[in-house]
Formats: C-alpha cells, structure tokens, sequence
C-alpha cells in the first residue's frame, strides 16, 4: 500500500498510509445506484424494488455509520502536501463526473421506456434526484481547487441536476458569509429545515447572480455575457436536457423536474446540518472573526464520510478551503454530529426531533457557553428560546447588520 514519508520537528522521520485509500472508490461507485433497482425490476417486474434505494440510504447507512462508528485518523502536516498531489485521489473525483451522467441518463432512459405505473416513475425521479445530489458534491470538491479544468469539470457535474449557480455562491458568497445572518445557506436556531429551504434556495441564486454580475460589470461586462459561469453552466443543462427530450420524448420533462427539485433538497439538507446555530461574531473593530473550525458541525462516522468525498469533515474544510478531500482532517472539541448527514437529514425532517436533540447540543458547546448571544437564532423564534434557555441579553438580530438581506 502506497504511504508517503515526512520529517518531523527533530530530523525523525515519519512514514503514513492512508488506509483507506482504495476505500475512496466508494464516492466514485455510489451514485450508479439507480441501476440496482432497475435491474431487479428487469428481472422481476415488481415495482417495490424502486423503494430499495430510500431503504438502504435512509436506515440501512445511518446504521453503518453508527455500527462502523467514527475515524478520527489525521494525516500528519508533514505528508499533507505529497498527499494532496497525489494525482490518483483526483482522477478519482475526474472520473465520478461523467458517471453522474450516466446514473441520469440510464435512469430516465428506463423510466420513460418502461410501462411503470406513476408512483414507481415518480420513485425513480425521486431517487435519480438524490443521487444526484451527489453530482452537487462532486462539484463542491472541483468547485474549490484552482485548476481551470477542475472548476470546468465542477461546471459539467453542477449541469446535472441544472444547479450551475453553486460554485459561485458557496465559493465567493457561503465561505465569506459562513456562520452569519447574511448567509442563505447557514440555518439559525430554532428554524425547520423546510422554512430554511424557503430562504436558502432561492436566496442562493440571487446571490450568486449579484456576484457574478459585479465581477463582470467589473469587467466591463454585463450580466448577461458569454463568460457568466453561471449560464455557462445552465446552457449545457439545457443542451443536455433538450437532447434527452428529443430522443426520449415529453415523459423526460416531469422525470427532470422531479429529479432537479429533489436534488436540491439534498443540497438544502446538508446546508441544513453543517452550520445550525453556529455563528461567527464582530470583534471591536466590526469586522467578523475569522472563520473557525468551530463555526461547523462536523462528523467523522466512516461510511457516509467515504461516499461523500469527505464531505462531513466539513470544519476542517471552511478553515481550510483549498485542502483536498483526503488531508481534511478532524479536530478534537468541534461540535460534532451525533450520526452521519443520511442520519441526520433523517432527523432534520422531524423539527420537534431536530431541536429536541441539536440545540441541547448546541447550547452545550464550549465557545456557546449556554448564552444566546453566541448563537445565530432564527428571529421568530427567539421569543420561545429565551423562555427555554433564558441566559443572554439576545440583542438585535444579526440580520440588521446586512441591509437589503
């Protein structure tokens, strides 16, 4: 097994293998699990073989992150960088982007050539959805390097489930804004996953377009050019949607519209759980604190964190953007998830669950120290919190310190 040598503080020497290196695969491989239901219902003809999918990654795999438990291995500073240019850790992530497609394209190819009744059609859509979520998270992991041809293929990943904003808005807008009322995809305390999807989807366009446009008009450029990546990325979902509706007829326009709505709600879902409560203060000078790996949740539960590029190693990446899925690492004392983000999604669908469980947690956090005026609340709801948790001042909503947001 390949393993890569440093030298520590001294002279000595130190030698680490990643061990699971060829267990990364796993991201690669995960989205083409459309395929396993189709060929069951090939073979078989029953439709129940369409709920599988929902079956194995909303109870069995928040089972094997609780049974697998969590990794809290860290690649030494010293090897990080031989780590990070390891080139077989990227081809992996090149590799998953045209497997995205595939998933899609065989899964509506057999959903409107095949005489399924409409709640198994609308399984599948459902489910080529989730899985496509996925592709979001491929385009996060290319979206932050600063390779041309990674941000291009993150483009193409983000053309998939025709979400080709989020590169823009997560890179430039999310990571400034982390933490704070400012950011559409940071969810406050005591507010429901589905009131934060109210704020979160459409406040994520909006601000990728404003910054989008000030870059061009910087530029000399408007809004609408050639070179806005966003619709760059949008005229490819259009040429590849319009294509598939061309070959496979109208059936393709509802399958799509399913399958891009749920993939969304994937996204949401994660945006949900990665930064509930947390929030970034202002120091003296008004400025904002830097961000911290505490100003995320994060979770080291093995098998979810290998499906998704290590995605729930979420602390580590806002402190370190730039850092290749493989070096992220943990931290002791982070606020930590008590099962991986398919557990969690499970339990966010649930509000009185969700608060019962996280905001205990919340409010049990060092750098919170039970005072609400470390906590980034959800306006409406601070009335009820006070009277739940009663210590700090809750001074204005932080919202005020960003007009027009």
């Amino acid at each position: 097994m390949k393993g890569y040598t440093g030298v520590l503080t001294g002279g000595r020497a130190i030698h680490y293998v990643d061990k699971k290196r060829w267990l990364w695969i796993l991201s690669v491989i995960y989205p083409l699990q459309p395929f396993v239901p189709i060929a069951l219902h090939a073979n078989t003809g029953v439709e129940a073989w369409f709920i599988l999918p929902f079956f194995l990654n909303y109870a069995i795999a928040p089972l094997l992150d609780w049974a697998l438990g969590a990794d809290t291995n860290n690649p030494p500073e010293e090897v990080v960088i031989q780590l990070d240019r390891d080139s077989y850790y990227r081809r992996l992530t090149y590799i998953a982007v045209p497997l995205h497609y595939i998933s899609l394209i065989g899964s509506v190819w057999y959903a409107t050539t095949q005489p399924l009744s409409w709640w198994a059609f609308t399984l599948m859509a459902l489910f080529a959805g989730l899985v496509s979520g996925f592709a979001i998270n491929t385009g996060h992991e290319l979206g932050h390097k600063n390779s041309k041809f990674e941000k291009q293929l993150a483009r193409l990943a983000l053309a998939v489930p025709a979400y080709g904003h989020f590169s823009i808005e997560h890179n430039r807008g999310h990571h400034k804004y982390v933490a704070t009322a400012k950011d559409p995809a940071s969810s406050r305390m005591g507010e429901s996953i589905y009131k934060f999807a109210m704020r979160e989807i459409p406040g994520a366009f909006v601000c990728a377009w404003a910054i989008e446009k000030e870059r061009l008009e910087s530029r000399g450029m408007t809004a609408w050019s050639a070179r806005n990546q966003i619709l760059q990325s949008y005229a490819f979902t259009m040429g590849f949607s319009l294509a598939l509706l061309l070959v496979l007829g109208w059936a393709v326009l509802p399958f799509l519209l399913i399958h891009n709505c749920f993939a969304y709600w994937q996204l949401t879902s994660a945006n949900y759980i990665e930064h509930y409560g947390l929030l970034r203060k202002r120091g003296g000078d008004g400025k904002l604190e830097r961000c911290q790996p505490y100003h995320s949740w994060n979770s080291n539960h093995i098998f979810s964190n290998l499906v998704l590029f290590h995605l729930e190693r979420h602390s580590d990446h806002h402190a370190h953007p730039l850092r290749r899925y493989q070096s992220l690492r943990h931290f002791e004392s982070l606020p930590q998830l008590p099962n991986g983000y398919f557990g969690m999604y499970m339990l966010a669908y649930c509000p009185w669950l969700w608060f019962r469980v996280m905001d205990k947690r919340l409010m049990a956090l060092p750098h919170v120290d039970r005072n609400l005026d470390n906590l980034n609340i959800d306006p409406a709801a601070q009335p009820s919190i006070f009277l739940r948790w009663g210590r700090g001042t809750i001074s204005e909503p932080t919202y005020t310190d960003f007009p027009g947001l």
